[in-house]
């Protein structure tokens, strides 16, 4: 691609994204999913009023004028931008990857979306410490867990249980291996005046510290499972496209009946439909539901003017390879204690959760046929 078209195209990708902007300059999106729209050694992400390239040519070399070139459109079109940070995923040096200064001084250090703030640190490892691709997830939180208990698992840095604290959750736990990602959720508590409870911040293996809280007979009204595409350590393996169903069964004997798990898949070479079809599973036993899809935004899939690529692998019915599903839980204890007394109507009564797997299979075959959307998207 030639300076100008590249150029045009890093233009138009930004003007989609114009709406996004507030006054303040203090929300994270992406400027560029170069994947998507048109020159895939690029991706360019914006945080607050630093910017970060992220170069993924291979090699890296062949991407420096490209990113020498898309600094110079971005400071242009956004003169407003402090810092330009750039990220060169394929090489070999640590400190190339977790990122160097081009341009400006101060990293952007917190960023605020739907009125909640967030800490960051951008240079912290390869990826920038803040996923924008479940913000509409996040939203949700906020929304939907009022008073809920929530279990915030793989939290990283803690994004969806701050975003649950924020909506008024009574309570949120956050589990990660990694103590430092823990230590910035708990900045994004002081930003937003959260009051912290360390108890409540573990740092430990996932497969052990699960076991832990389920001997403990901790349970929540809300779990949020995103884990890694693969991790493994002498405790257990993390792998989405082949072990995913263990993840979520390992969760399952920790929410309350009638509760919900946010499972968020974002293996790349998982197809949408395979997902599905997992998920299809879990909800045979017709203690699961399939209650909604959370769609990703288009900031990060880019949007009907600017795409020009399709995805390798097709995501339908999800629309990125990052694919959540909101699923309803309920405990067998429960079903059975509820339908006891009334045995001459129990076929009656339990039909509609036998018929669980029927129903999402319908609602799949309504999905790929376009007679049903995905949620709605949310606004930044």
């Amino acid at each position: 691609m030639d300076s100008a078209a590249f150029e045009t195209l890093l233009a138009q990708a930004i003007s989609a994204r114009l709406p996004l902007f507030d006054p303040q300059h203090q929300l994270p999106c992406r400027l560029l999913n170069g994947f998507l729209e048109g020159e895939p050694r690029l991706v360019i992400d914006l945080y607050a009023m630093t910017v970060v390239l992220h170069n993924y040519a291979n090699p890296p070399e062949d991407g420096n004028e490209l990113i020498a070139r898309a600094q110079q459109v971005v400071q242009g079109l956004l003169p407003w931008v402090q810092t330009v940070l750039l990220k060169v995923r394929r090489s070999s040096l640590p400190a190339e990857r977790n990122g160097r200064i081009l341009a400006g001084e101060r990293l952007a250090t917190r960023v605020r979306e739907h009125g909640v703030w967030y800490a960051i640190d951008l240079t912290m490892n390869r990826d920038t410490s803040f996923y924008l691709d479940t913000r509409n997830l996040r939203h949700w939180a906020i929304r939907n867990l009022e008073g809920r208990s929530v279990l915030n698992t793989f939290a990283y840095t803690g994004s969806l249980g701050v975003a649950a604290q924020a909506g008024g959750a009574a309570r949120v736990v956050h589990l990660d291996l990694n103590r430092h990602f823990l230590n910035v959720a708990k900045t994004s508590y002081t930003l937003n005046g959260f009051p912290i409870n360390k108890a409540d911040f573990q740092a430990g293996d996932f497969w052990p510290q699960i076991s832990q809280l389920n001997r403990k007979g901790e349970r929540f009204d809300c779990v949020f499972l995103d884990p890694p595409f693969f991790a493994a350590s002498d405790k257990g393996v993390v792998d989405l496209e082949r072990n995913y169903i263990k993840l979520i069964n390992k969760v399952r004997p920790l929410i309350n009946d009638g509760g919900v798990l946010a499972a968020i898949n974002n293996a790349l070479f998982l197809a949408g439909a395979d997902y599905m079809r997992m998920l299809d599973s879990v909800c045979a036993d017709g203690y699961v539901q399939l209650e909604e899809l959370i769609p990703v935004p288009e900031d990060s899939t880019g949007y009907p003017q600017t795409r020009c690529t399709v995805p390798m692998i097709d995501p339908a019915p999800f629309n990125h390879a990052t694919k959540i599903a909101i699923l309803r839980i309920r405990r067998k204890k429960t079903r059975v204690a509820s339908i006891a007394p009334d045995v001459p109507d129990s076929i009656g009564q339990l039909r509609p959760c036998y018929d669980q797997r029927t129903r999402l299979s319908r609602l799949h075959e309504r999905l790929i046929h376009g007679t049903i959307g995905l949620a709605s998207p949310i606004d930044v």
